[in-house]
């Protein structure tokens, strides 16, 4: 297992949560947090340091892209992985406007899916 291997989770579904929490464990990330919304998330990013952060862009409080705009400018940035149960092609260039390793499926969330976006980068 190569050394940058902590995640934190920000979602507001319990149930995702505990799907992505399992499958990214099963696929050898420790899971070290999990947040429910954009400002828990914030706030657990900057104490726990996770090396990824994986952020469903629609949360209740401020919109997944805040979020990540927000981990940009923290010293080290954690790699952000988006993720939403809408299609990439629902947010269009709003994609591109975050500094992010890439928006995942919720369907396709993995160890292996998050892999691939770091050696793609």
């Amino acid at each position: 297992m190569e050394p940058m291997s902590t995640i934190l989770i920000i979602d507001d579904d319990p149930r995702f949560r505990a799907q992505a929490s399992g499958l990214l464990a099963a696929d050898g990330f420790t899971v070290i947090g999990e947040a429910v919304d954009g400002t828990s998330g914030l706030e657990a990013a900057r104490s726990l340091r996770p090396d990824f952060v994986l952020i469903d862009i629609g949360l209740p409080d401020i919109e997944g892209f805040e979020v990540a705009r927000g981990l940009a400018s923290e010293e080290p940035p954690p790699l952000v992985v988006l993720t939403s149960s809408r299609d990439a092609r629902a947010y269009g260039r709003r994609l591109t406007t975050v500094k992010c390793l890439g928006f995942i499926p919720k369907e396709r969330v993995s160890g292996a899916a998050i892999r691939a976006l770091v050696d793609a980068g």
